[in-house]
């Protein structure tokens, strides 16, 4: 249990909630922002004062009910509920492990995609499958050893990418992954491949240390990046990540506006294939 990390957690998430979000009456003038301790009690049918000491560090091991029902009066994500469990010490009841099977649909998506990069990836950032536009466009993300495998692991220690990017863009996917990572840590609480990759990557990426120690949770969603091929140039696309509802895994779609010459580079990249797709390594 983080009772440091979950007293801030609590104090923040009830600073961000208004009465009409909550189902409560603004109650006139308010010398804070978000709702009253009290009002969080109530809703969550907790005493004030054990309340209190959860938000200030010093309460015992609140059960799992207890975590529950702040939960609910917190209106917490997903993402947020199973970090809210992981801090108080339990494990989230709706998790379950990583998935890294490819699923028969996945797989068949794959394969009549063949006009459009696709790559799968499990909730670690670990590759799962990619079609042969992809590793045309990105080079072979499925070769290599398993951490090679991994786009965070690549990312945050500096392995060959085709991705091109300003400083301020990588400061901004560094935070939205490593607060994807968090979130993929409290659905998954006893994965192992999980634990011991967000192990390593602290002690081999100060950058990523440094982000993790943040605590922030989100889910990761689509983005635009910029990729440099060495026959075809700069290729700037949209990634649109889809969740495999009940399994976990997400496909990222690479595409271009029709008809602007990022889609006329991608028409050129389907003509040459593969044969520039050697591993990134």
């Amino acid at each position: 249990m983080d009772r440091r990390e979950l007293a801030r957690c609590l104090r923040v998430w009830r600073d961000r909630l208004n009465p009409q979000s909550a189902g409560l009456p603004a109650g006139g003038v308010r010398r804070a922002p978000g709702l009253r301790r009290e009002e969080v009690a109530r809703l969550a049918g907790l005493s004030v004062d054990y309340l209190t000491r959860l938000e200030q560090g010093r309460a015992g091991h609140p059960s799992a009910s207890v975590v529950e029902a702040l939960a609910r009066a917190l209106r917490l994500s997903d993402e947020e509920n199973a970090h809210l469990f992981r801090l108080a010490g339990h494990a989230d009841p709706r998790a379950r492990p990583v998935t890294r099977h490819l699923t028969p649909g996945v797989q068949r998506m794959l394969d009549r995609l063949a006009d459009t990069p696709v790559l799968v990836l499990d909730a670690t950032w670990q590759t799962v499958a990619a079609n042969s536009l992809l590793t045309a466009l990105l080079g072979d993300m499925t070769e290599g050893t398993a951490r090679e495998q991994n786009l965070l692991w690549r990312h945050f220690t500096g392995l060959p990418s085709r991705v091109v990017a300003t400083a301020e863009q990588d400061a901004a996917f560094e935070a939205a992954a490593v607060a994807d990572l968090r979130a993929a840590a409290g659905r998954f609480p006893d994965d192992e491949p999980l634990r011991t990759l967000i192990s390593d990557l602290r002690g081999v990426s100060p950058r990523f240390d440094r982000l993790w120690q943040e605590h922030a949770v989100a889910h990761h969603t689509s983005s635009r990046k910029t990729i440099m091929h060495p026959q075809v140039g700069a290729l700037t696309l949209d990634c649109d990540v889809l969740t495999v509802e009940g399994s976990g895994l997400r496909t990222v779609i690479y595409s271009a506006v029709p008809g602007s010459s990022d889609d006329h580079g991608l028409a050129l990249l389907r003509t040459i294939g593969t044969q520039f797709a050697s591993p990134l390594t």
